[in-house]
C-alpha cells in the first residue's frame, strides 16, 4: 500500500498534553471553566457532560496547557476506563482537561483528527494500548505509550476526510438512536411508577392520583396503594429464602456449560452481556443450574447498581449465576416476570440502597434478609396481568429501538474494520469526487 503509510503516535501528534486542575479539587456546584475527567469519556468511545465540574477562570488563565480545542481526542489515562477515548466537539467556548486526561492533537495536519478518533477506537489500537497500561490496583497510561502504539494511515489528506466522514454519519444516526431510546426509558419509568402506585382499575385504566380519588386509596408503610392492594414484606410472595449461587474458577476453555457474570443484570432486566465458560466436572454447579424464567437479584455491587434485578432468558446452552446473585422463587399468588418490576420501582430500590451494607464506597450487599423484608405492595393476579400487558406493549418500542442501535454498532465495528486496515478503499469515491471536480 504505497498510498498508506504507517506511524507511531508520535510521529502524528507529538507528546500527549495533560491537564491540571487547583489543590483541594473541584466540585459541580463550582462557577467558572468546564474541566473534563475520566468521568466525562464514554466506555464504547464518545464524550459526555451528564457530571460537569468547573475551575476558577482565574486558574484556567493561568494553566499553560491542557486547554482545549474543537477536534481534540481525549484519552482517559488512569483508573478503571484507562485508554478509553472521546472526540471534543467543541461543546463550550472555553473548556480544559484535568490531571487524568491527555489530549492528542495533529500540530502538523499529519492525520485528520475525527480519523484519529477512530483509530483509537478500533479494537487493534486497543489492544495496543492496552499492553502499555501498567498497575492492577491503579492502572494508568504514560506518556510514551505514544511511541509504542502504531497505525497505518492514508497518505491522501482526502481519503482520511472520507473514511472520517463516513464513520461520522454512522456515529450521528446511533447519536439520533440512544436519544430515542433515553426519552423512551424516562417514558417507561414514568408509566411502572404509576402502574407500581395507582394500578389499573375494572375499566382498565389507570386510576386517578390519591389526591383526586382519596377514596380509592389507603395508606401502607411505602405510602399510599389502592385499597384491594395487599402490603408486607417481600417474602409473604416467595416460596423459601433467597438462595446465592456459586462462583468456581471460570475454565480456560468452551465447555459446553456457561456462568452467568454479575454485570448480566442491568437497569433494564436480565441481558446475556458476561458469559464465562464452567469448569468441567464440578458437581457444585448442579445447584446454582438455571431455568427459563428464573427471577435473578444481585446482592453486591456498587450502592447505585446492588439489588438489580432480572428474569433469566435462556441462553442456549446449560448456565449457572454465581454467587453474587440470588435466586427468588416466586410464590404461586405472583410470578418472576411482576416480582421484577415490583423491585425495580423507586420504592423498592431506595430501601435496597438504605440497607445494603460495607465500608468500601465501590462494593457494599446485601442479605437474603435484607431482601426477604423488603417492604412491598401487590395487587391480585388478574390486576398483575393488565400491568405486564401494558408494560409490554410500552417495551416493544423499546427493545425494537435497543436491537436497531445493537445492528448499527455491529455495523459501525465492521465498517472501522473495513475501512482502518483498507480492507475495503473509498477509492471509489476519490475518482467520483474527481470527475465531478473536472465536470464542473
Amino acid at each position: 500500500m504505497c498510498d498508506w503509510s504507517q506511524h507511531s503516535l508520535r510521529e502524528l501528534v507529538g507528546a500527549p498534553i495533560s491537564g491540571s486542575r487547583p489543590s483541594g479539587g473541584v466540585r459541580e456546584d463550582t462557577a467558572g471553566i468546564p474541566s473534563l475527567g475520566g468521568e466525562n469519556i464514554l466506555i464504547d468511545g464518545g464524550v459526555t457532560f451528564d457530571v460537569l465540574k468547573r475551575i476558577p477562570r482565574k486558574f484556567f488563565a493561568l494553566m499553560t496547557k491542557g486547554h482545549l480545542q474543537m477536534g481534540d481526542v481525549l484519552i482517559n489515562k488512569d483508573g478503571a476506563q484507562t485508554g478509553k477515548v472521546g472526540f471534543y466537539e467543541g461543546a463550550f467556548e472555553e473548556a480544559a482537561i484535568n490531571e487524568h486526561l491527555f489530549i492528542l492533537r495533529s500540530t502538523n495536519g499529519a492525520i485528520n483528527q475525527r480519523l484519529l478518533y477512530y483509530y483509537l477506537l478500533h479494537r487493534d489500537t486497543q489492544c495496543s494500548i492496552a499492553r502499555m497500561i501498567t498497575g492492577s490496583a491503579q492502572p494508568g497510561l504514560n506518556s510514551k505509550f505514544v511511541d509504542a502504539v502504531r497505525i497505518s494511515i492514508p497518505r491522501s489528506d482526502l481519503e482520511q476526510q472520507y473514511i472520517a466522514d463516513a464513520l461520522s454519519i454512522l456515529d450521528t444516526v446511533i447519536q439520533e438512536s440512544d436519544a430515542i431510546i433515553a426519552k423512551l426509558k424516562i417514558v417507561r419509568q414514568g408509566l411502572l411508577y404509576d402502574l407500581l402506585t395507582r394500578g389499573i382499575d375494572a375499566n382498565g385504566e389507570i386510576r386517578p392520583h390519591q389526591a383526586e380519588a382519596a377514596h380509592l386509596y389507603k395508606l401502607s408503610p411505602i405510602g399510599w396503594i389502592p385499597n384491594d392492594w395487599i402490603s408486607g414484606t417481600l417474602d409473604s410472595w416467595l416460596d423459601g429464602k433467597p438462595k446465592n449461587g456459586y462462583s468456581p474458577q471460570e475454565a480456560g476453555e468452551w465447555t459446553g456449560i456457561q456462568m452467568l457474570g454479575l454485570g448480566c443484570l442491568t437497569l433494564q432486566g436480565f441481558q446475556p452481556l458476561q458469559l464465562k465458560p464452567a469448569p468441567r466436572g464440578d458437581k457444585r454447579l448442579s445447584n446454582a443450574l438455571l431455568s427459563d424464567g428464573d427471577l435473578l437479584m444481585s446482592r453486591a455491587n456498587t450502592r447505585d447498581l446492588v439489588g438489580m434485578v432480572g428474569v433469566y432468558r435462556d441462553v442456549g446452552t446449560p448456565c449457572t449465576y454465581p454467587d453474587l446473585m440470588m435466586r427468588l422463587r416466586p410464590s404461586s399468588e405472583t410470578s418472576a416476570e411482576f416480582l421484577q418490576f415490583v423491585l425495580q420501582a423507586s420504592t423498592v430500590r431506595r430501601q435496597v440502597q438504605a440497607h445494603a451494607v460495607g465500608t468500601s464506597g465501590s462494593m457494599v450487599k446485601i442479605s437474603s434478609k435484607i431482601v426477604s423484608n423488603l417492604a412491598v405492595a401487590v395487587p391480585g393476579k388478574t390486576e398483575q396481568n393488565q400491568i405486564l400487558a401494558l408494560l409490554a406493549a410500552g417495551d416493544a418500542r423499546l427493545n425494537t429501538e435497543l436491537e436497531k442501535v445493537a445492528a448499527l454498532r455491529d455495523l459501525k465495528a465492521g465498517l472501522m474494520d473495513d475501512l482502518l486496515t483498507s480492507r475495503v478503499r473509498v477509492t471509489p469515491l476519490l475518482a467520483e469526487a474527481a470527475q465531478q471536480q473536472r465536470s464542473a
